[in-house]
Order: C-alpha cells, then sequence, then structure tokens
C-alpha cells in the first residue's frame, strides 16, 4: 500500500490526487448526462464545466478552512502549515459549506438558480466522494478502531478510554478480545494508521463510507433524481444521505474532529437533517418550481 501511483524522481503521482482528478472528469461527464437540468436551462457543456471549476475550488477551500478552524491551536503554532493542504487536513462538510457558497456566487453572477445547480451537482458530489476514499486509503487515513474494539465500546464512543486500559493490560488479558470481523487492514507504519496503531488490523473506515456513497449515489440519481422533485429537494436529499452515512461511519472511526468532547460529523450531521426537512418542505411547494 503506497500513497503514490509511480514516482519518476521528484514527481510522484498520488493517488488521493488522482482520484481528485477522476472525480472532477466523471463528474463532468454524470453532469451533462442530467436531463433535468438540461429542462432547467443547463444546457451548455461549457457552463457545466465552469460550475465544476467553482464548486472544486470553492469546497476545497472549504475543507482547508473547517479542519484548520478545528484544529486552530495546533495550526497557530506554525500558521505557514496552513498553506501545506498535501500533508493532509480537509474535512467534507468544510468541503460541501464551501461548495455551496461557491455555487451561490456562481448563480449570482450568472443569474442562475442556484439550486439547479447544486441539484445537478450533488450526484457527480457523492460519486466523487466515493473515489476520494480510496484516495485516503492510499494514504493510510480516515482510519477505523482495532477490529477487536468491543462493539459496546464503538457504539458508545468509549474507544479512547478503553484504547487506554486494553494498552495496560496483561498480554493474557488482551488475548481475551478477539477480531469482530475477518476484513480488519493493517497500515504500513509510515501511515497515519500504522503511527497510531502499528501492527493492528483496523476497520477500513474509509471503505465502508465509500461502498455507502456509491449506493446513496445509485440512490440519488437513478431514483430520487427521476422523479424531478422542484429545484433544491434534490440538494435536501443529498445532505440525509450523506448525513446518515457519515454518523455510521464516524461510529467506527478512531479519529475525528472534536467539538467538546462530541464528534463534530455527529453535530454537523444532525444540523444538515434539520435543514434539509426544512428545505423539503420549503421547495415541496408547488409554486416555487422555477423560481430563482
Amino acid at each position: 500500500m503506497k500513497p503514490y501511483l509511480f514516482k519518476i524522481g521528484n514527481f510522484e503521482l498520488r493517488i488521493y490526487s488522482l482520484m481528485y482528478i477522476i472525480a472532477f472528469l466523471v463528474g463532468i461527464f454524470i453532469a451533462s448526462k442530467d436531463k433535468v437540468a438540461e429542462k432547467r436551462g443547463i444546457k451548455d457543456k461549457k457552463m457545466i464545466e465552469d460550475f465544476a471549476f467553482w464548486a472544486i475550488i470553492s469546497g476545497l477551500i472549504g475543507a482547508r478552512l473547517y479542519y484548520v478552524i478545528f484544529k486552530f491551536s495546533e495550526y497557530m503554532i506554525s500558521p505557514i502549515s496552513i498553506l501545506k493542504v498535501w500533508e493532509g487536513g480537509l474535512a467534507i462538510h468544510g468541503g460541501i459549506i464551501g461548495g455551496l457558497i461557491g455555487s451561490y456566487l456562481y448563480a449570482k453572477k450568472y443569474n442562475l438558480n442556484i439550486w439547479v445547480l447544486t441539484d445537478m451537482g450533488v450526484g457527480p458530489l457523492l460519486f466523487g466522494q466515493f473515489l476520494g476514499r480510496f484516495g485516503n486509503l492510499a494514504n493510510g487515513e480516515v482510519h477505523g478502531v482495532p477490529t477487536f474494539t468491543p462493539l459496546n465500546v464503538i457504539f458508545t464512543g468509549n474507544f479512547n478510554q478503553w484504547w487506554i486500559s486494553y494498552q495496560s493490560m496483561s498480554l493474557e488479558m488482551q488475548a481475551k478480545f478477539k477480531e469482530l470481523i475477518p476484513w480488519g487492514i493493517v497500515f504500513p507504519k509510515d501511515t497515519p494508521a500504522g503511527i497510531e496503531f502499528p501492527d493492528y488490523p483496523l476497520h477500513p473506515a474509509m471503505l465502508y463510507e465509500s461502498f455507502l456513497n456509491l449506493i446513496g449515489f445509485l440512490l440519488l440519481w437513478f431514483y430520487f433524481r427521476k422523479k424531478e422533485y422542484n429545484p433544491g429537494v434534490l440538494s435536501m436529499i443529498y445532505l440525509i444521505i450523506y448525513g446518515v452515512i457519515r454518523i455510521f461511519v464516524s461510529t467506527f472511526r478512531a479519529e475525528d474532529l472534536m467539538v467538546y468532547g462530541i464528534r463534530a460529523p455527529y453535530m454537523i450531521s444532525l444540523l444538515m437533517f434539520v435543514f434539509a426537512f426544512i428545505g423539503i418542505k420549503y421547495f415541496g411547494r408547488k409554486n416555487r418550481l422555477y423560481k430563482k
């Protein structure tokens, strides 16, 4: 397992970066096939490409700022490290917020309905999230807890306390904790997962999310999109789908951004649910159909 596909001299093609490039190109292709968006005035492929560029740039900025805000004290030790994105530190919830801001600015600039744009974009976004987690796998990050962690420890959120006590146990006591799944992954020792848990098989949390993101994309794009809801409804459905996925996956993750001892993804996902349910009711009104 290596973070790069190949290396020539000082140049290396990192798998994480490659996933972003593929997601960008495939996303444009998927969006260009959106007949609903076409009916609502998004007919120019150049417009789709421009919008995708705005969305991905604003999304990356949002993802980085969100992460830095939650790790502010660490970055203040060396502020220049804020710019070192290649060292990691992008958060998808920040990416969603940044992408939404970018969509608003693009819609305002070209006098378009922002929700027609976001409805077209959420499918490619979820597919991109499916691809992106393979980049996390290559980097050995976004990893889960050891596979022998008891389920009651995982689901009650007491892993950190349990792990400290586990490490202080005798080998005989540790041997009583058996692997719960056969698909755990032992990550190289030069990766974040390998450094934190050397030689331990871990839940591949990034693959859990990748698989669920793919299912979410298929549901969103080939079921919900065909219903041709009012503009904005599909975007709200995306928030619900990804919120459910992230709450489930974060339960198995060993590292997550925290707020007062609570996982930030839990809190943000719950806010997404509230926003989405209000949005569905609002956008579902018949007189909202083609208003900007």
